[in-house]
């Protein structure tokens, strides 16, 4: 049965165009409502097949066209649930669009609400801890580096950006649904890990850290690291098995927080497949 859309909504003053822009620019109206939003079919696909509710699909037929409209029916024909459809004016959509080069569709998802509690890891598991990550576009990198690699989870402690934020969803082109994320006080997340015996590297510039590639990453691993401009408190850090470091040979002494996850995590993996 084709799926037709509920009506074209053509004012920006319309209720449901104010929620989306809500939605796009506050973190308390995308917690208080559960919701947040993913443009694009490929991150839209990515969000439906790891199983996340879609509320409302908005889409502009001008920008989606043909092709791009029976994809998005393709892939919501045959759910139990089926979203509610609008169709937005071209001028409309480019309000709410959050991109440049949209293809014209736009979802509003219920987030998925994950504790520590909510994990099932596997017996020998590789996990990525973030402390106080703030810039949307550094958590998504991360999160396609975990798909990736892979890692079986990433727990964000006290962070400061919004886990669902959709800057986060586009940057790590709807990762944050493929990998299990959590956030939670840095000091619960260690205890978590420390209960099921698994090792915790702090990455930091300190006295005495070894080098990554020194580690022995096989048995269950925790790759914890901080801000680019403060790193790990010392307080996370204290609390970590063991400190390590990426051996910088250049002038700068660091590396952007994303690629040292990548370059830890890739090593980790390298070794658990070389055995």
């Amino acid at each position: 049965m084709p799926l037709a859309p509920s009506d074209r909504l053509s004012s920006p003053q319309n209720p449901r165009i104010k929620q989306l822009l809500r939605l796009q620019q506050k973190a308390a109206a995308r917690r208080a409502l559960g919701l947040t939003l993913v443009e694009g079919l490929r991150e839209l696909t990515i969000a439906v097949e790891a199983g996340v509710a879609v509320a409302t699909v908005y889409s502009c037929p001008e920008l989606a066209g043909e092709a791009g409209l029976a994809a998005l029916q393709s892939l919501l024909a045959g759910r139990v649930s089926v979203p509610e459809l609008f169709e937005v004016t071209r001028s409309v959509f480019e309000k709410v669009a959050y991109r440049e080069g949209s293809d014209g569709l736009l979802a509003v998802l219920r987030t998925p609400a994950r504790t520590l509690a909510d994990l099932r890891l596997p017996p020998n598991p590789l996990i990525i801890v973030l402390e106080a990550v703030e810039k949307p576009g550094n958590l998504g990198a991360i999160l396609r580096t975990a798909d990736a690699a892979p890692v079986d989870a990433v727990l964000i402690g006290d962070p400061r950006t919004d886990l669902f934020n959709p800057n986060v969803i586009r940057a790590s082109i709807g990762c944050v649904f493929t990998v299990p994320v959590v956030a939670a006080p840095v000091a619960d997340i260690l205890a978590f890990l420390q209960a099921k015996s698994i090792r915790t590297y702090a990455a930091a510039l300190a006295p005495g850290a070894r080098s990554y590639t020194a580690c022995d990453f096989r048995p269950p691993t925790a790759l914890v690291l901080g801000t680019e401009a403060d790193g790990l408190t010392a307080a996370t850090r204290a609390g970590c098995d063991e400190t390590i470091i990426i051996p910088m040979l250049g002038r700068i002494d660091s590396l952007n927080v994303s690629v040292a996850g990548a370059v830890l995590a890739f090593e980790a993996v390298r070794q658990r497949k070389a055995g």
